[in-house]
């Protein structure tokens, strides 16, 4: 678990994509809400998902995915914080 924790404690973006999936959000969404570039959270989400700390809720889109915090990612945050 702290392998997790160190992951995301290591990369800012990394720890606010986490705090903002306060609900489901596209990549577009967070890019916004954040005020970073959309390539960036994309990649973002792509390392959190892989760790199985975000994942998409309509991997049956081509675009405009929704992504959420898994329980997983929420106790990681919970420890970063």
């Amino acid at each position: 678990m702290y392998d997790l924790v160190s992951f995301v404690g290591r990369g800012k973006i990394r720890k606010d994509v986490l705090k903002a999936l306060d609900k489901p959000m596209t990549p577009t969404d967070l890019a916004n809400k954040l005020k970073n570039h959309r390539p960036t959270i994309s990649r973002t989400i792509i390392e959190l998902e892989k760790k199985k700390l975000v994942k998409c809720i309509t991997p049956n889109e081509k675009m405009g995915r929704y992504y959420e915090i898994t329980n997983v990612g929420i106790k990681v945050l919970g420890l970063v914080e």
